[in-house]
């Protein structure tokens, strides 16, 4: 078997994901596509073994995926205002058997978005299985990204003011909404099982 290129392991994840099928039946349907084989440089008796494949996956480095994520963005015209949010994906285990036996904890992935807001087209992900906030995470995600962009929206969650001063130094418009602190009422006052407070008046 020849050394695959490392273009060729990626090219071949694409595709499954396209098929939708397992590494198994992608590989055995693009052995019968000589010509798609031929646009990525391998030929039939190329093809790795579907683990050999699964295990490139690991190796995969975040920056590729970043790459390969923002190639489809510039197909559209970019406004240069982003919105950037983040959501969390539960890690369904269906073998708890195969969890210990690896020491496998994560339960949850947080995912941080950066969004184009006039074409909707993602910019940049950045994934965690850490408890990082909302705010450093936006810096991560917004220094790679500062030459492109003129403003950048986030909501409450993302409230600091070292990080409007640094989207500013970098020319980018902070549009990060505040946080309202209220005063404090005792727990009782708020189910109303406390009077609120007689009302002073000037005489």
């Amino acid at each position: 078997m020849l050394l695959v290129a490392d273009y060729a392991p990626v090219s071949l994840h694409c595709l499954r994901i396209y098929l939708d099928d397992s590494y198994r039946n992608a590989l055995d349907l693009l052995s019968e596509m000589p010509h798609i084989l031929a646009e990525i440089g391998l030929e039939e008796d190329d093809l790795p073994h579907h683990s050999t494949l699964v295990k490139a996956f690991d190796r995969f480095k975040v920056k590729l995926w970043r790459v390969l994520l923002r190639l489809p963005s510039e197909l559209h015209d970019l406004s240069g205002h982003a919105a950037i949010d983040a959501t969390f994906f539960d890690c369904e285990n269906a073998s708890k058997h195969y969890c210990r036996r690896t020491s496998y904890r994560v339960q949850t992935l947080k995912t941080t978005a950066l969004v184009d807001t006039e074409s909707q087209a993602v910019l940049d992900v950045h994934c965690t299985t850490e408890k990082t906030h909302d705010t450093q995470l936006d810096w991560q995600v917004a220094c790679r990204n500062t030459g492109d962009l003129h403003s950048l929206a986030a909501d409450k969650g993302y409230d600091w003011m070292n990080l409007r001063e640094k989207l500013r130094e970098e020319d980018v418009r902070p549009l990060i909404k505040h946080r309202i602190f209220r005063p404090h009422r005792p727990r009782a006052q708020r189910a109303g099982r406390w009077p609120s407070p007689p009302a002073t008046i000037d005489v």
